[in-house]
């Protein structure tokens, strides 16, 4: 007896151990089907692909503009699911974060981004005490530039009231409707709602099919939007598919992506086919200037002696645009105390040539003295030394660095320069009597007189530049290759240039310059080099109130270094002659045409 009781005992207590041990099972399966649930409706809410936002991170941008829409159109969760979210959300985002400044304190190399473009820039300062919205404004337009340059700043500064607004939002409404609908429509205690829903999503799409602008809907369009609105409200409040919609509106963020990228493009290249293009009107001048310059043949070409005279204050300008390097030249002369000492030569190509000789042959400036050069035919001397076979203006190019810190270091990180072009090593030879020249760009209007600067002492130097010492030889390391030079030297700019054309040839400067680029590749790249290196240490600084850069590209500049500057450079796309033009930089251009010439009048070229 006492061996059967015994042995009725054990199984009872194996039977009683597996019920405990289901018990605990179910209880711990009772618990994860929840956290599980969480998860699968957090992962509905955020791609597997999401990254915490950054500054400059695109895909952060795009995540949380998705998730805002998420938030704002998707179905109520309760609070406390929200909060623990939240939670979690914060402390991956500030782990990322310090992560991201850890990597900011280090120092890490960044490689500039160097852009051959026309586009220049100069260090200004810019004022401070923006709104939080301006922030994000400056922050969209420094990411912009970096891919696109000026177009972005001219975009936002030109940004026009949006059309068809009512068209827009019916389109939005539609998206939206779609997207909740296949959730609704399963539900068969929500049988009116998806009835309703589906007939205000037909009756949008007829209307939208009818109608591309707001002149085209039909009256009573309001209350059809209200209707649809009212509806969406509903569906909202419904427990829907998280995955199926968040699938379906980043599928309408996608294609709402791809189409704004094609548009920026397509704006963008059209920006830059109307800054590389001769306006009609200047297109008109320089033929009517050609043609009157073989049926008059009255003019003759005097005071050729002051040409050469090395005593006398020469000026070089090398354009093929007439109005731009008479403004140049009548605003030098206005300013000046003294103009019966002032020679200009201005060096055009052949296609230009003519109408320039006609506009400064019936056209005074004060007392000074034109002289125009056809550049091909000189060149045609010096063939042995240079390949170069036609007029190269001043190179403009961007510089930018990709920085991954706040909105206006990204902004500030852009830098534009213009430099020498393959023409300009012609100097010493086309003016072999001379022994100093001041070089101007025919972008630049004189506000100041010009004489002090025949004054200064350079020592051993070369050329009197305005340097800019945001952006230094090191940081172009890459694309000046592995030569050696002064990774501390500052980049120099042109636009107003002094040139001692005697240490010039003793140091034998164009030599210098046609080697390096033979050693490169015939391309702007290497001129960017070329200049660099050959002018390395042999560049005296001018002060920085000499000039003023940026007027071509850059909408904050201030008024009180306009006022104080001697020169304006109109550098980058944005020239004072294009409809492009910044407006309130023109005026100080603008003052120096002649609205009353018969020829501007008759091609419509006054401003």
């Amino acid at each position: 007896m006492k061996g059967g009781g015994g042995g009725g005992v054990g199984p009872a207590k194996r039977r009683w151990r597996g019920l405990a041990i289901g018990v605990l099972f179910l209880v711990i399966l009772s618990m994860l089907v929840p956290l599980g649930f969480l998860l699968g409706l957090h992962n509905g809410f955020l791609s597997p692909g999401f990254v915490p936002l950054q500054h400059n991170s695109p895909s952060g941008d795009r995540t949380r503009h998705v998730d805002n829409l998420v938030r704002k159109l998707g179905p109520t969760i309760p609070k406390d699911i929200l909060k623990r979210f939240a939670h979690e959300a914060r402390n991956e985002t500030s782990s990322t974060d310090a992560t991201h400044k850890n990597q900011q304190k280090k120092g890490i190399p960044i490689q500039p981004q160097v852009v051959l473009q026309p586009l220049s820039n100069r260090n200004i300062n810019r004022g401070s005490g923006k709104t939080g919205m301006e922030r994000g404004v400056d922050e969209n337009v420094g990411l912009c530039e970096l891919k696109y340059g000026s177009y972005c700043i001219w975009h936002e500064e030109n940004r026009e009231d949006m059309k068809d607004s009512t068209v827009k939002k019916l389109k939005d409404q539609l998206f939206v409707a779609r997207a909740y609908f296949p959730s609704v429509a399963k539900r068969p205690s929500q049988n009116k709602l998806s009835r309703e829903l589906k007939q205000n999503i037909q009756e949008l799409e007829r209307v939208l099919s009818e109608s591309t602008a707001d002149s085209d809907l039909p009256p009573g369009i309001e209350k059809k939007s209200k209707r649809m609105g009212a509806a969406i409200a509903k569906a909202k409040s419904v427990t829907a598919d998280c995955n199926n919609v968040d699938k379906k509106l980043r599928q309408i963020f996608d294609l709402t992506e791809d189409e704004a990228n094609f548009h920026m493009k397509q704006s963008a290249f059209l920006y830059q086919l109307a800054v590389q293009t001769m306006p009609r009107s200047h297109h008109c001048l320089s033929m009517k200037l050609t043609v009157e310059y073989f049926r008059d043949e009255s003019f003759d070409e005097g005071l050729t002696e002051k040409y050469s005279d090395p005593t006398l204050q020469h000026y070089v300008i090398f354009s093929g645009n007439v109005i731009a390097s008479s403004v140049v030249i009548n605003s030098t002369v206005t300013h000046a105390k003294d103009s019966t000492n002032q020679v200009f030569h201005v060096l055009t190509d052949g296609q230009n040539y003519y109408a320039m000789k006609h506009w400064f042959l019936r056209n005074t400036f004060r007392d000074a003295v034109v002289q125009v050069l056809n550049i091909e035919h000189l060149i045609l001397d010096y063939s042995d030394k240079t390949t170069v076979s036609h007029l190269n203006s001043p190179l403009e190019f961007r510089v930018s660095f990709y920085n991954s810190g706040n909105a206006l270091a990204v902004h500030n990180r852009t830098q534009y320069i213009s430099i020498f072009s393959h023409s300009h090593y012609l100097l010493p030879e086309i003016f072999k009597n001379l022994q100093k020249v001041v070089v101007l760009d025919d972008d630049v209007v004189v506000r100041q007189d010009l004489s002090t600067l025949w004054n200064l002492n350079m020592g051993q130097k070369v050329m009197g530049a305005v340097q800019i010492c945001s952006v230094r030889l090191g940081q172009l390391k890459s694309y000046l290759g592995e030569s050696s030079f002064n990774k501390n030297s500052c980049l120099w700019m042109s636009g107003l240039n002094l040139i001692n054309l005697v240490r010039w040839r003793e140091l034998g400067i164009s030599e210098n310059y046609w080697k390096l680029e033979k050693k490169m590749s015939m391309k702007e790249e290497s001129t960017v080099r070329a200049s660099m290196l050959t002018f390395q240490d042999l560049i005296y600084a001018l002060d920085s109130e000499w000039i003023v850069s940026g007027l071509g590209h850059d909408y904050g500049i201030s008024i009180q270094n306009i006022k104080k500057a001697a020169v304006l450079h109109y550098n980058g796309n944005m020239k004072p002659w294009l409809e492009l033009g910044i407006r309130k930089y023109k005026v100080y251009w603008k003052k120096f045409i002649n609205r009353e010439n018969q020829f501007l009048n008759e091609c419509n070229v006054n401003p």
